[in-house]
């Protein structure tokens, strides 16, 4: 049976994993966060709207991310596209112990106008402790 459990293995891997949803994803690059609107779907997604449970605050402090246009409307997000904004750099985000724990639901229509959902759980303080080169 070693033989049988290999091409079934074999199979798993080649099977083309199909990813779906449009995600809200925090990306960390050299001591900045920032945050993506993306759409993994093959098809667009309309009327894309992002909810989150906390309020944060990024731009060192000035700006309360959750009311920017960003996530408050998106009438068309091509497939496979993403939208990034800036939260903040790391430093300042952590120094002013905003919050670590955030979820974020995006609600959005598929062309064919039948609504979704996809809820997402983030741990921002993951980022915390990651050294990296400062850019100049």
């Amino acid at each position: 049976m070693p033989g049988a459990r290999k091409a079934r293995v074999a199979r798993r891997k080649e099977a083309p994993v199909r990813r779906t949803g449009v995600i809200l994803d925090f990306v960390f690059e050299a001591g900045l966060l920032h945050a993506v609107v993306r759409n993994l779907e093959d098809e667009p997604a309309l009327r894309v709207r992002t909810v989150f449970d906390k309020e944060f605050r990024g731009l060192g402090g000035t700006r309360a991310m959750n009311s920017l246009a960003l996530f408050e409307n998106i009438e068309f997000l091509a497939p496979g596209r993403e939208i990034r904004t800036l939260v903040d750099t790391t430093a300042a985000y952590f120094a002013r112990r905003e919050p670590t724990r955030l979820t974020a639901t995006v609600s959005y229509q598929t062309a064919g106008g039948e609504p979704r959902r996809t809820t997402t759980e983030h741990d921002l303080g993951i980022y915390r402790e990651i050294a990296y080169v400062p850019q100049e």
